[in-house]
């Protein structure tokens, strides 16, 4: 019996481990890539803002901090789509 508790336990713990946030930077990144491409001033700040993000997200995946790192990712990608809506606006 405590055999098979100690097994239990050992595999509930393990699916507390999270993975790496490998989708979510990768869309953080290509959310940057496409609004720097934009090049547009107005949004400057915003994009450097998601940079910023993203950078700390990298940081907390070396320390395997990955949800931390992965609201980070994820908060990057929306700073960069609200920096590349901006330049879209300021065209119009």
């Amino acid at each position: 019996m405590l055999r098979a508790q100690l097994i239990i336990g050992t595999l509930l713990l393990g699916g507390c481990v999270t993975a790496p946030p490998v989708q979510e930077m990768s869309d953080a990144r290509q959310a940057i890539n496409a609004a720097a491409q934009a090049g547009d001033r107005v949004s400057a700040d915003t994009l450097a803002d998601a940079r910023r993000l993203l950078e700390e997200a990298e940081r907390l995946i070396q320390q395997e901090a990955y949800g931390p790192a992965r609201m980070n990712a994820v908060r990057a990608k929306n700073r960069a789509m609200l920096a590349l809506r901006a330049s879209e606006d300021a065209r119009d």
